[in-house]
């Protein structure tokens, strides 16, 4: 059990930086529902999560980085909580490192014992302008 909604962030960052999927997808819900940051589908259950996270943590050189100016952590209720921001993601692409920003919200329960109960992200458009 997590006792703040930071905690389940920084176990998630660990998890993708260990690429360690056991303990990511421990952290999600049954139910839970992620939009990941790279794919077009919608993962509904835990298998689809873990299959999300198996591919990425194939990349070469996988690393999320927190920018911790842009967290806001939004109480919703005694023990639910919003979590939104931005990170970095970084892996190779065809042997080139590349960086991706993305925007993220994480709504988790810390009453349950996988507390992710929707996590959703994508990636911060380029500015045309």
């Amino acid at each position: 059990m997590f006792d703040n909604p930071r905690a389940v962030l920084d176990a998630w960052q660990q998890g993708v930086n260990d690429r360690n999927v056991e303990a990511l997808i421990s952290l999600y819900d049954d139910g839970a529902i992620l939009l990941p940051t790279f794919s077009s589908r919608t993962m509904r259950t835990p298998e689809a999560v873990k299959q999300y996270f198996v591919q990425l943590g194939a990349r070469n050189g996988l690393h999320v980085g927190l920018h911790e100016r842009t967290l806001r952590i939004q109480e919703m209720g005694d023990r639910i909580a919003c979590l939104s921001g931005i990170y970095r993601w970084e892996f190779e692409v065809d042997e080139e490192p590349l960086s991706f920003e993305a925007r993220f919200t994480f709504t988790v329960d810390l009453a349950r014992g996988a507390p992710i109960i929707h996590h959703h992200s994508s990636q911060v458009p380029r500015d045309l302008s």
